[in-house]
C-alpha cells in the first residue's frame, strides 16, 4: 500500500526520516528531530532473511521504513523483528510488519503493549493527537526474557536484556558481534532528554555500564544521531550526570516533602537545560520517587505534571491520518 500524498504534505518529517548503512548490511533508520514519537528503527540484512529493528509510530512512517529495508535488502524478505521495548513510538507499526514475520520482544515488553491505551484512547497529552493509522496492535510472538540469538544465514544477531527496569521492564538491545554494531533502543538518547518514567532511573543509570561493555563500533540511540565509539564515552557520561541529577533532586525534594513538579520547577538544569523534551523531568522524578516509597508509579498524574511543566500539550510532529 503506498503512502498517502497527504501524509508528505501534512507531516514534513514522515519524509524526513531516511536510511544510514552503518555497517555492510547493517542499516539505521534516522527520524530527526528525534524528539516525542521520532524514533530510530534499524535493519540487517542477512544471507536469506532480513531482520528489524522496530517500527515506528504511525502507519505511514512504518511504511515507508520498510519500503527503504526492502530497497536496501534487494528484496531479501523481512523474516525477524525486534522490538526493543513497548512504547508506541518503537511498536505501533508492528502490523504493518509481513504476516510471517517472527517478532521478538520481552514477555514484559508484551504484556505492556496488550495493555497499553493510548491506540484507543488517543495521547492527549500530546498536541497535535496523534493519528496512527492503525486500528490493532500485534504483539511479539517470541519472548527474549534474558537473550537469544537469531541467524540470518552466516550474520549472527544477538538479542539481550541488561538484567533489570531500565527505560522500561522490558528493554532489550541488539547486538551484531561481528560488526560490533549496537542498536540500543531507548537506553540511549543522544541530545535530548533521556525518559524513564516507565522503568528505574537507577537501573537506566546501570545499563550505562552493560552498554559499554559490548564493545561497540557504532551505535544507534532510540532517538538522535549515531554514535561512533570515539564518541561512547561522552555520551554515556552525558547520561551518568543526568541520572545523578534525577536522583539527587528527587531525594532533596522528598526529604523538603516537595512534589515532583514543585522540584522540577525550581531545578537548575545546568548543561542539560537545551535539551530537548526538558519536561520529562519531571516524569523521572515521579519515578524515582516511586521507587524509593515503594509504590506503582501514578503514570497519568505524571504526564498531567509533565504538560503543567511544559506549560500546555507536549510538542509531537505526528499530526497525519493515514
Amino acid at each position: 500500500m503506498a503512502m498517502s500524498d497527504h501524509a508528505h504534505d501534512t507531516d514534513p518529517t514522515v519524509a524526513a526520516g531516511h536510511l544510514v548503512e552503518v555497517a555492510d548490511g547493517v542499516h539505521a533508520w534516522l527520524q530527526p528531530d528525534w524528539t516525542w514519537w521520532l524514533n530510530n528503527a534499524g535493519a540487517v540484512v542477512g544471507d536469506d532473511a532480513t531482520l528489524v529493528v522496530d517500527t515506528c509510530a504511525t502507519a505511514d512512517r512504518t511504511r515507508r521504513f520498510l519500503d527503504a529495508v526492502d530497497r536496501a535488502a534487494g528484496g531479501v524478505p523481512v523474516r525477524f523483528a525486534v522490538n526493543t521495548h513497548e512504547h508506541g513510538d518503537h511498536t505501533y507499526g508492528n502490523p504493518l510488519l509481513p504476516p510471517d514475520c517472527v517478532l521478538v520482544g520481552h514477555p514484559a515488553m508484551r504484556e505492556r503493549l496488550r495493555r497499553d491505551p493510548l491506540l484507543e484512547r488517543g495521547a492527549t497529552h500530546w498536541s497535535p493527537v496523534p493519528d496512527w493509522g492503525v486500528a490493532e496492535r500485534r504483539l511479539p510472538t517470541v519472548g527474549a526474557a534474558a537473550g537469544l540469538t537469531l541467524h540470518l544465514g552466516d550474520r549472527r544477531v544477538e538479542v539481550a536484556h541488561p538484567g533489570g527496569p531500565a527505560h522500561t521492564t522490558g528493554d532489550l538491545a541488539v547486538w551484531l558481534p561481528e560488526e560490533r554494531v549496537l542498536f540500543a533502543g531507548d537506553l540511549l538518547f543522544v541530545g535530548l532528554t533521556p525518559l524513564v518514567f516507565g522503568g528505574s532511573v537507577e537501573g537506566a543509570r546501570d545499563a550505562l555500564g552493560w552498554l559499554d561493555g559490548f564493545g561497540p563500533e557504532v551505535v544507534v540511540p532510540g532517538h538522535g544521531p549515531v554514535v561512533a565509539a570515539a564518541d561512547l564515552a561522552d555520551v554515556l557520561g552525558q547520561h551518568e550526570r543526568y541520572y545523578r541529577l534525577v536522583l539527587d533532586l528527587a531525594a532533596r525534594g522528598r526529604a523538603e516533602d516537595l512534589t515532583p513538579l514543585e522540584v522540577a520547577r525550581s531545578a537548575d538544569l545546568g548543561s542539560f537545560a537545551g535539551w530537548p523534551d526538558a519536561e520529562r523531568l519531571v516524569l523521572n522524578l515521579h519515578r524515582a520517587y516511586a521507587d524509593a516509597a515503594g509504590v506503582p508509579l501514578d503514570m497519568m498524574a505524571a504526564l498531567d505534571d509533565a504538560t503543567a511543566l511544559h506549560g500546555g500539550p507536549l510538542t509531537t510532529h505526528v499530526c497525519c491520518a493515514d
